[in-house]
């Protein structure tokens, strides 16, 4: 399943989802959208599969001192919404997540991150693939509460369209009510460099592999946390 998914596995406490269901064959802690108890191993959230109609996955870190990594790979050939809603209450607790969504059809993808206690990190990178005739819709808000200072906030966007008539819309947003350590936001569509595909016609890879290998590269550059 993690070869499958291209999912990196370490050393973790796991809550696993595949086609928007928990799978405790996989898991090490039971289905909770809060985690309130300190691990001595971080907490690896994964949520992957198909997914259509209405996905909502629920995060709360109300512990201190505890990392959370969020590992998303979906893919919808029907409509499909995905709401994600994280919110850290633990001082010195972190977040961090990887999500890619291959769209084939129309999503809207809704990623809001809350900060509730000072000294914590929310990092979220969010990927895109788009394909013909696709429309995805994201929106990522971050919210900085009172009381909540010296946290770190940085929420990116990337889109790849895999064909003209793909469309991707990317809707940041920030409510800021502390002053934080930093709060960052970013948005980028990924345009195939001519250069790239030229090196890589002359090492003997056809077109359609050229194309494939684009977009494997886009979708395994989560390197920039």
């Amino acid at each position: 399943m993690w070869n499958k998914f291209n999912i990196k596995t370490f050393p973790s406490e796991t809550i696993v989802y595949c086609d928007g269901k928990y799978v405790p064959e996989l898991s090490t802690l039971a289905e909770t959208d809060i985690i309130d108890k300190k691990y001595d191993l971080p907490v690896h959230i994964i949520y992957v599969g198909k997914i259509q109609d209405k996905n909502t996955l629920n995060i709360v870190v109300n512990i201190s001192n505890q990392p959370v990594f969020l590992s998303v790979d979906t893919e919808n050939k029907f409509p499909a919404f995905l709401n994600i809603f994280i919110k850290n209450t633990g001082k010195n607790s972190e977040i961090r997540g990887h999500v890619l969504c291959k769209n084939s059809s129309e999503l809207s993808l809704d990623i809001i991150a809350e900060h509730d206690a000072p000294d914590n990190s929310i990092l979220i990178q969010t990927k895109i693939i788009g394909s013909k005739n696709s429309l995805s819709s994201v929106s990522g808000t971050a919210v900085i509460n009172k009381n909540c200072g010296n946290v770190i906030s940085d929420i990116r966007f990337a889109g790849h369209s895999l064909d003209k008539s793909a469309k991707i819309r990317f809707l940041p947003s920030q409510r800021i009510a502390s002053v934080p350590k930093s709060a960052e936001h970013s948005a980028y569509i990924f345009h195939p460099d001519i250069n790239k595909e030229n090196y890589l016609r002359m090492a003997g890879l056809s077109g359609a592999e050229v194309k494939d290998t684009l977009v494997e590269a886009f979708m395994n550059d989560f390197n920039l946390f």
